[in-house]
Parts: structure tokens; sequence; C-alpha cells
């Protein structure tokens, strides 16, 4: 993937660097499958019975939602990639796999993979880019995303965009995980992941430009909480500039060092080592 910087013919595109879609292999005069697209209905970050409960989210364009196979469950099936296509819904390219018996799947795609490929998940999958198998018949090293934190769960960890996980070591029925943030824990060796590392790694640097963009993408402009009023907010109030105190959060919660994770967590014993400060 590759990023695009337009020439400063206005002020929004001053600055502006987006993505140029280069690994896309799906036009315009294309559409997603349409089998796999739900509705997705917005609420503007208002709960059933219509509060805000989250701010600054409301408008956007118009989304559809795909359905990711979370959980590459078709062991032993072999598929080829039809497509490399852009979801609004998340920040890494998926891929429409065409499986031998007919049926059609979207999965998160891997950098590197191209359309025609053939993959496969299951025990008789090779540890290859884009194959889906059990953590402990992989070798160590082995780049993985995509990952289960429990059998059959579907994967929950290293799912954004150029995110992954290294196989550091095997312990028993279980294999220690170097995960992207630093952390270092210890999972299941039945549970499923993907080889290799996900696309669109170049996403964390892409500047919007204006603020036109970000409202395209549903996100509503945010304030400092040191600019609102003490009833408001705990940094707030004081005359002229006045810098606010301890930075906190509107519910009073610290935002610098303070430990946020229950202490008698049940999967702290599976954690070795804590992500880094």
């Amino acid at each position: 993937m590759a990023l695009k910087k337009t020439r400063p013919l206005t002020p929004g595109q001053r600055f502006k660097l987006t993505d140029s879609y280069e690994d896309l292999t799906m036009d315009s005069m294309n559409k997603p499958e349409k089998s796999l697209l739900r509705p997705r209905h917005k609420r503007g970050g208002r709960n059933n019975s219509g509060k805000m409960t989250m701010r600054y989210i409301g408008g956007g364009h118009k989304q559809r939602f795909r359905e990711i196979d979370f959980k590459r469950d078709k062991a032993g099936i072999p598929a080829t990639v039809q497509t490399i296509e852009y979801d609004p819904n998340r920040t890494s390219r998926i891929a429409l796999l065409f499986y031998a018996d007919g049926e059609k799947r979207y999965i998160l795609a891997p950098h590197g993979l191209k359309v025609g490929q053939k993959i496969m998940s299951g025990k008789d999958a090779s540890p290859d880019m884009g194959n889906a198998l059990a953590l402990g018949s992989m070798p160590l090293g082995t780049t993985v995303h995509n990952i289960e934190m429990r059998p059959g769960q579907g994967a929950k960890l290293a799912r954004s965009a150029g995110t992954s996980a290294q196989l550091a070591a095997k312990d028993g029925n279980y294999v220690i995980l170097k995960m992207p943030s630093g952390e270092t824990r210890m999972i299941l060796a039945t549970c499923m992941a993907t080889v290799g590392s996900l696309s669109n790694p170049d996403h964390s640097l892409e500047i919007h430009g204006k603020a036109g963009r970000r409202r395209w993408l549903g996100r509503r402009p945010r304030n400092r909480g040191v600019s609102m009023n003490p009833v408001d907010h705990p940094m707030g109030g004081g005359e002229g500039k006045a810098s606010g105190g301890h930075p906190r959060s509107r519910k009073g919660i610290p935002a610098k060092g303070y430990k946020t994770r229950k202490p008698k967590n049940a999967s702290t014993k599976f954690i070795i080592e804590r992500r880094k400060k």
C-alpha cells in the first residue's frame, strides 16, 4: 500500500496524505458480494432509550456491513482469492474467497495477499501466509494475526491494519505470543490464528487534511475538557486559558499512568509481561 500526497491547491489539500488504494483489485464498476452484505443502522452514539452514551459520534456516509469470517472453520477445503476490497467498517483490507464447494466468504486480508492465490484452513494447512491453523501447529517465530482467545470463539486479537503477533515459545498446552502492544501472554495451543501480518500498514500515517473528511467518517467535533465549564468537566473553569489541573476524563478517572485493569481479572494469570507504558 502507498500513500498519496495531493498538490496544495486548497487549504484542505495542503497537508492531506491519504490512501492511494493501489492494492485494491475491485474497481468502481464492480460491487461487493451481495450475499455477504448486511444493513448497518447508525445510532449517533445513542442507546435504546435515545440517551447519548458516546459523544462526538454522528452523521457520516451511509455504510453496509460486510460479514467477515473470523472463525475460519472450513477446514480442509481450499479457497481461491477472488478480490481484495475496501471495507468502510475496519482499517484493514478484506479478501473475498471462493471455496471449492461453491461457498463465498470474506476474510481479513493479510499483507501481500494476491488475487488467484490458494489458501486453506485446518490441521492440514501449511504455515504459509493467509492460511489459518492452530497455534500449536505453527513453527516458532511465525508472524500471526486474527487470533482466537478461546477455541471456536472466533478471532479477537490483532485485527486492525498492519498489526501482527509473534509466536515466541511453546509451553505444554499453551503457546506464548508477543502481542502488538508489547505484552507477552499465554494462549491455548488449540486456538486458531492466520499466518502473516494484516494489510494496509500505512493507515496510521494518513492525514485527513480537513474537518470534512472526519465528518464523512461519522466523527463530530471534539472539544477539550479545559474549554468546558466546571459543571461539564473536572478540568473545566478558571479565568482565561487556565490549564485545568491534573489530566483526567469527564468521569474523573486520571489519564496519565492510572491503572484501570481489574486486579482480580481471571485472565491475569495468562499474562507473562504487561504491555509497555
